[in-house]
């Protein structure tokens, strides 16, 4: 840790990206503890209210070691977008207090940092009709018709990830250009990398997927059973919220799908193929940030 603080500035914004269950929130906690700072959520998943456990949010004693801002703060049902978090972290970058912006969601970092194209809102309609089309035929529809009709947006999303390929479907049906068309025009970002500290933690994936089998049979105990069962009445697998690693699958056990070691290996095969996507990210879009092995930090 100490070799880590010798290249974080105190008077700089820190950015710390990381593949789920590396110790980005860990690394976030010592920093602050140690130089002063407001920790901020840069996960899509720990903004939503029903998870704390299961998305590994900062529990009540990490939140009384240092100030956290935009952890579960949204309610099911509010629509929620990256633009939104922008719009949210904003007033945090001209506060008093040094923000330390850590999450794993590499839209939300690079949104930041490379600056977010100004697209039109989704009209209900479309985002209705995308859901439908996803639930009837199932999202490589999606997939297809996003490769035939936006080939060039095809190429830079990740088209393994469904939300991903559903927003760019969404955008095309709405507005009729493609998302890459709109990222064209991107205006200057909130927060250049040439101001912050940035770091990124790499982890070797075996180490990794330990860790993550680990974390689970921890959240397991700790409650996320619980968690699940509470939005059960609420449960729509197509929303934003409902998108929390693990969920799906601890639905179907309670549901009576599957039996709950089932839907614990599954889950944590979920959360394994998450932080490959992750990581394959880091590698591609964040090459100047300064790397942090993940196993050095303890």
């Amino acid at each position: 840790m100490d070799e880590i603080l010798k290249h974080v500035d105190p008077a700089r914004p820190v950015l710390i990206a990381g593949p789920t269950a590396s110790g980005k929130s860990a690394l976030a906690l010592a920093i602050a503890e140690r130089q002063g700072g407001i920790i901020v959520n840069a996960d899509a998943l720990q903004v939503w209210q029903p998870w704390r456990i299961l998305t590994a949010r900062p529990d009540t004693e990490d939140e009384r070691r240092a100030p956290h801002a935009l952890y579960g703060h949204v309610r099911p049902g509010t629509e929620y977008s990256v633009g939104h978090w922008l719009r949210e972290l904003a007033p945090l970058l001209d506060g008093t207090a040094r923000p330390i912006i850590v999450g794993g969601t590499g839209l939300y970092l690079s949104a930041l940092t490379e600056g977010l194209a100004d697209i039109p809102p989704v009209p209900p309609a479309v985002r209705a009709a995308a859901e439908a089309l996803r639930r009837s035929e199932g999202p490589e529809r999606l997939a297809d018709e996003l490769r035939r009709r936006d080939p060039a947006t095809a190429r830079r999303i990740d088209m393994a990830n469904p939300a991903r390929v559903q927003r760019a479907w969404e955008v095309l049906q709405a507005t009729g250009r493609g998302l890459s068309a709109w990222q064209a025009e991107t205006p200057p970002p909130l927060l250049p990398l040439s101001r912050a500290t940035p770091l990124v933690l790499t982890a070797d994936r075996d180490w990794l997927a330990t860790r993550i089998d680990r974390r689970f049979d921890r959240m397991i105990e700790a409650g996320a059973l619980d968690e699940v069962r509470a939005v059960l009445p609420i449960w729509n697998p197509a929303a934003p919220w409902a998108q929390a690693i693990g969920a799906p699958e601890l639905v179907a056990h309670l549901s009576g799908g599957i039996p709950l070691d089932a839907a614990i290996q599954a889950a944590k095969q979920a959360t394994r193929r998450y932080a490959k996507r992750q990581r394959t990210w880091f590698r591609t879009r964040m090459r100047a940030w300064r790397p942090v092995p993940a196993e050095s930090l303890g």
